[in-house]
């Protein structure tokens, strides 16, 4: 009842702020002071007409970027572990693929319907002639693709506090609120803020420095479990799920469970520019924090972002969808332009990423058209690939057949 209370206060507050900014032009309008008195105006003198406000451009989809139908996915698809891996992972996702609403604008749900049936008995040997049977390919923009990587770390972790076991692992707390904007204005559908409620205002939640330095959430009893050591467990959050080995040698698994709203900020960027690190790769960075740890601890921090977890029991880890991922067969994307679920092939400059991968996942920073992360699994290998994953090359969207045909058709 304590979370529906805040939960409504924050709707409240938003609907009035956007009740008020009807004059204002924005969400939330600026404060002024006591109006100045007019200045006289000569009569003959018109008065200026005040501009009219324009409402806010609709959020790039991959409609409005452009869709080009492609090559014949025979000529595209080869037959490998990774096409038999990714007609495994399309199966799990098909119960969310007919029946969500996809925000690229590309398909509807029972697009995918003839697909799905006939992927529940296909088998696996034969993916590839699966692939070129139930689906056209296409770019988006212009197909230039860039991809990255992420896997599943397992970090040393307790479910108690003492010796090295110092950092704690949060779950998301009740006053994390999401407000869905579109509930307000058609303006600022498909927008989202993410905050919290103090008094009478929603402001923003308690950044990285905040809940790390400041202790913003240490008398709450939100801790999930504690980590050993600090540059791990914040690797672990831009990954988004891992594992714990504990001391007894058991593992508990810990999945993502919402972020704070802040803005995620790549540290390895950050340091290349400031000349800290010559690469960009995992490994480079995560030298320098500890070398460096009190500059390293202010460089993390300068990540606002802050992610909370749950703990996961049975399979995992789980992607955007809320369905398992698959190790070198799930790719996360920006659903925005590649409809989850939905099969996408990269021929990259580098050999690992190639071939067939399935959109199951999302992240802060994949963002935009033909912009990919590839998942790798755990473990050493999955590491020091998805670590130094950096390619780029050509991506082809998979879509069932007919969808382009349907997409002309709606725009003629």
């Amino acid at each position: 009842m304590a979370g529906r209370s805040v939960l409504t206060r924050a709707i409240a507050i938003i609907g009035g702020a956007l009740l008020l900014s009807a004059c204002a032009g924005g969400i939330i309008p600026p404060s002024r002071g006591p109006a100045p008195a007019p200045k006289p105006t000569a009569p003959t003198q018109p008065r200026p007409t005040p501009p009219t406000a324009q409402p806010a451009a609709p959020p790039e989809t991959a409609l409005t970027a452009g869709v080009m139908p492609g090559p014949s996915v025979s000529e595209l698809v080869r037959q490998n572990e990774r096409t038999a891996a990714a007609l495994a992972a399309f199966r799990i996702s098909c119960p969310s693929l007919v029946r969500r609403t996809d925000q690229s604008g590309l398909s509807q749900g029972q697009d995918w319907a003839p697909a799905c049936a006939a992927a529940a008995n296909w088998p696996v040997e034969t993916a590839a002639d699966f692939f070129a049977r139930y689906f056209e390919a296409v770019q988006v923009g212009n197909g230039a693709a860039f991809a990255t990587g992420y896997y599943e770390p397992e970090i040393l972790g307790a479910r108690s506090p003492g010796g090295a076991y110092q950092t704690p692992i949060y779950r998301r707390p009740p006053d994390l609120i999401d407000v869905d904007l579109g509930q307000f204005s058609d303006s600022l559908k498909g927008k989202t803020i993410r905050g919290r409620v103090e008094g009478q205002k929603f402001i923003p939640y308690f950044a990285r420095t905040d809940i790390v330095d400041s202790a913003a959430l240490s008398s709450k009893g939100l801790e999930l479990a504690w980590a050993a050591d600090p540059v791990e467990f914040f690797f672990l959050q831009v990954q988004g799920s891992g594992r714990l080995r504990l001391p007894d040698g058991g593992i508990m698994r810990i999945g993502y469970d919402g972020q704070n709203g802040r803005d995620y900020t790549g540290i390895g960027k950050l340091m290349k520019d400031r000349g800290l690190i010559k690469a960009g790769s995992m490994q480079d960075i995560m030298a320098y924090l500890r070398a460096n740890p009190e500059e390293g601890r202010k460089i993390m921090n300068e990540n606002k972002s802050f992610v909370f977890f749950r703990e996961v029991n049975g399979a995992g880890p789980l992607g955007a969808l809320g369905l398992p991922v698959t190790a070198e067969a799930t790719v996360a994307a920006d659903p925005r332009y590649v409809p989850l679920g939905a099969p996408v092939l990269l021929s990259m400059d580098r050999a690992e990423p190639n071939g067939v991968w399935i959109a199951q996942d999302t992240g802060g920073a994949i963002k935009g058209a033909n912009r990919f992360d590839t998942f790798w699994g755990a473990g050493e290998r999955a590491r020091t690939i998805a670590g130094g994953m950096s390619a780029r090359g050509t991506s082809w969207l998979l879509l069932p057949i007919g969808t382009v045909a349907r997409i002309n058709a709606s725009a003629r």
